[in-house]
């Protein structure tokens, strides 16, 4: 009776404690906004009082008018034709430059699917518990957080020093770094997923490559397919910074038009971006609810 007691007090404990934890957490949060609202309205190098004054703001209002070609005295590029076909390839150079940074990220994560999982290696999944399969393992989780940590950007700029600037080098510092995020959260699924069906598999005699296929894929590749639209969606936006580097698309250009202080070119290369967007997002979001459906 004294363990019973003790048992049904646990949860409330447990729940205590919880509480606990999001209470000093909310306490610790409103402090640091308090401490950094502080450091913004005391340090008076913040900047925060440019905000407050008029020239700021005439400022912003000439730069917006100049991206919408007022101003500039030449036809704006807004009502050239022939400006947006050459901006109009270089969008779909940008797209170009995303799928195929998914593609790569999207093949290395399948390809280390499986290795990459801890119930693989130690043999929950069925199957053996293989030391080369922890060595493997170890390795690949160390590949992961290494892809991951470095930024694209970062990517990009070693990769331009041994690749000519073009679409290649973007695509390559995106699916390298997205291959880090994708392939550690299709490990996970693998790690969560219900082992039953790949045991079943494995005692009836089944080869690693139909466990795989019928007992893995079934249950991970809906989730491992909305990761990789959800990636898709940042990586769309990431391009115009890795363009930055001479990595192609509408970053490039964008990058030169600011050097060149032609607003009104930028205001157009803005637009294609905004509809380049736009489009993923509502393609993503209908691959998703097809995914979900199937």
């Amino acid at each position: 009776m004294e363990r019973t007691g003790m048992e049904q007090s646990h949860p409330a404990g447990a729940a205590r404690a919880r509480f606990n934890v999001l209470r000093w957490s909310a306490y610790a949060a409103a402090l640091l906004v308090a401490l950094s609202w502080a450091f913004i309205l005391l340090d008076g190098n913040s900047g925060f009082g440019d905000l407050f004054r008029e020239r700021t703001w005439q400022n912003a209002g000439q730069f917006v008018a100049s991206l919408a070609g007022a101003g500039s005295g030449a036809p704006s590029p807004f009502v050239q034709a022939a400006r947006w076909r050459e901006t109009g390839q270089l969008a779909l150079n940008t797209l170009a430059m995303s799928v195929l940074a998914m593609g790569i990220a999207g093949a290395g994560a399948l390809v280390l699917l499986m290795p990459g999982a801890r119930n693989v290696s130690d043999g929950t999944l069925g199957g053996a518990p293989s030391h080369t399969g922890r060595v493997v393992y170890a390795a690949v989780r160390i590949f992961y957080t290494l892809t991951r940590a470095v930024p694209e950007l970062v990517w990009a700029m070693l990769i331009v020093f041994f690749l000519s600037p073009g679409i290649i080098p973007g695509a390559l510092a995106l699916g390298i770094h997205n291959l880090g995020i994708v392939g550690r959260l299709t490990s996970e699924v693998v790690e969560n997923l219900d082992p039953a069906p790949a045991r079943a598999l494995r005692a009836a005699g089944a080869s690693s490559p139909k466990v795989l296929l019928y007992g893995v894929f079934p249950q991970a590749l809906p989730l491992f397919l909305t990761f990789l639209m959800y990636r898709w969606e940042v990586v769309i936006r990431t391009t115009v910074v890795v363009g930055f580097l001479n990595a192609g698309g509408l970053g490039r250009e964008f990058r030169l038009r600011m050097s060149w202080f032609h607003y009104d070119d930028v205001g157009l290369l803005l637009v294609w971006y905004l509809l380049l967007v736009i489009a993923v997002d509502v393609l993503s979001a209908q691959l998703r609810r097809r995914v979900r459906w199937d």
